[in-house]
């Protein structure tokens, strides 16, 4: 079995480049000789020499589909915990060009520790508005002092509509075209044929019912 292994470099600079290189066994470095060059120019400092020989696997195709991970994040028992470890990373910026950095272990750890904390944070805070939203619609019509409501509507980034349930009636008139050998109902024919739409983005029509047809 070919057998290889992964060294793991830090630039010495101001890039603070990682640098990992995977070689098959023989072709590594010569014993004694453990220097590098970064593109930057700088000296790199070895950090780590590891096998990174993989295994041959005998799990068949059938193992595969019946494999299920229970967990978001898959963990390897062979790899130990370092908190130490450098991880090289992308940064992303939206339509721009994302950035690449290097944190340790336990920053990363911190920043995803305060990202799901600043996530429930900002769920709260989404529902507590909501509340404050609903509120302010149920009193502003009677209220004394809407100028307030206005100005705390408008701090925070409250929209100040409400939802009106309406039913309306609507006569139609107009002509159909017939067969008149045909055995039709002209009832049916409206009935299947004829519905409401909204010109206005604001109204949803949620149910037309037609009641009563006639010739005119």
């Amino acid at each position: 079995m070919t057998t290889y292994e992964k060294y793991t470099w830090v630039c010495t600079g101001d890039c603070d480049a990682l640098i990992e290189y995977t070689i098959k066994d023989g072709y590594g470095w010569p014993a004694g000789v453990m220097d590098l060059t970064c593109r930057c120019g700088s000296n790199c400092t070895l950090l780590s020499v590891e096998d990174a020989t993989i295994p041959p696997s005998t799990t068949t195709k059938e193992d595969n589909m019946e494999t299920t991970i229970e967990s978001d994040a898959f963990h390897s028992p062979a790899v130990e915990y370092n908190p130490n470890l450098l991880v090289t990373y992308k940064v992303l910026h939206g339509y721009s060009d994302p950035e690449f950095t290097t944190s340790k272990v336990t920053s990363l750890e911190w920043d995803l520790h305060n990202g799901r904390q600043s996530q429930k944070r900002l769920g709260l805070l989404e529902s507590n508005i909501n509340t404050v939203k609903d509120i302010i619609t149920e009193a502003y019509a009677d209220s004394e002092d809407q100028e307030t409501l206005r100005s705390i509507a408008d701090a925070l980034g409250i929209e100040l509509v409400r939802t009106v349930e309406f039913t309306a009636t609507i006569e139609v008139s107009g002509t159909i075209e017939l067969n008149l050998l045909d055995d039709y109902d002209l009832e049916t024919e409206i009935t299947d044929n004829l519905y409401v739409d909204s010109q206005s983005g604001n109204i949803e029509i949620g149910d037309t019912e037609i009641c009563y047809v006639r010739e005119a």
